[in-house]
């Protein structure tokens, strides 16, 4: 579904990603771990366009996406979400919905200018569609409600829903868990999964909060300093020497 081949990126003098490789299969759920610095949103911004790489190249089935932007990477599948939420805060949570559908709105400025039937089939099927989202994350009754004003947990599912509202063939979720108290944890773990059946999706998951990844990932990607230095299966990851010692210190702990 998605493959990178030799990803390089530095900033100044500092090499912040250098020979990344992945290769994310059809329906898996994918995990790049590592501490903070490693640079695994960068290879998130590098995937999506919002960098340009330096070196490498990146493949979305068997086509060959190098260098596209990141409005033609989405109209392609590729769709993310952010470590610090990027929602729209001063729009409503029915806004923020609706502008996930702009990239396949499937009509042209004469048909809105003068509503023909066209803007009033397809202007009713998003509606439908939104509302469909919004039901399905527990936002329905929030719809009317400015973005910000919606607690964390609930401006991460929004976010999440609004990624999948572009009708995505993979999702990037960067650290979804970031700032959220263990029930909402848990909540998330059973959301994921459920988006990853539902939706029959390939997901690439970074996440600090590690029973998220055991429970959820099939394959890990350990990164440090740039470079990746394990992958595997979660349980043999967490006990690979190299990830202990630059990460996870007990396993034992872990679990």
């Amino acid at each position: 579904m998605l493959k990178i081949e030799n990803f390089s990126k530095s900033f100044g003098g500092l090499k912040a990603i250098d020979g990344f490789n992945l290769e994310l299969g059809s329906n898996d759920i994918h995990g790049i771990i590592g501490p903070n610095g490693a640079g695994k949103t960068t290879v998130f911004n590098l995937i999506t366009g919002i960098y340009p790489t330096d070196t490498g190249r990146i493949w979305l089935g068997d086509a060959e996406v190098t260098g596209l932007p990141s409005d033609d990477l989405c109209r392609l599948g590729i769709s993310r979400t952010f470590q610090n939420i990027r929602l729209f805060k001063q729009m409503t949570v029915w806004d923020n919905i609706l502008t996930a559908f702009h990239q396949r709105i499937g009509y042209g400025f004469w048909d809105a200018a003068f509503h023909l039937s066209r803007f009033k089939k397809r202007e009713q099927q998003i509606s439908v569609e939104s509302l469909e989202f919004l039901e399905r994350f527990g936002l329905a009754e929030r719809r009317d409600e400015l973005a910000e004003n919606l607690p964390y947990g609930e401006q991460r599912r929004l976010e999440i829903a609004r990624a999948l509202a572009t009708n995505p063939r993979i999702l990037l979720l960067d650290e979804p868990a970031a700032g959220m108290n263990p029930t909402e944890v848990e909540g998330l773990i059973g959301l994921i999964r459920d988006i990853h059946r539902d939706f029959e999706l390939s997901i690439l998951l970074i996440e600090h909060h590690m029973p998220v990844v055991m429970k959820l990932c099939q394959h890990v990607q350990v990164m440090d300093f740039g470079r990746t230095i394990a992958t595997g299966d979660p349980h043999s990851v967490i006990n690979d020497p190299l990830v202990i010692k630059a990460y996870l210190g007990d396993p034992e702990e872990i679990l």
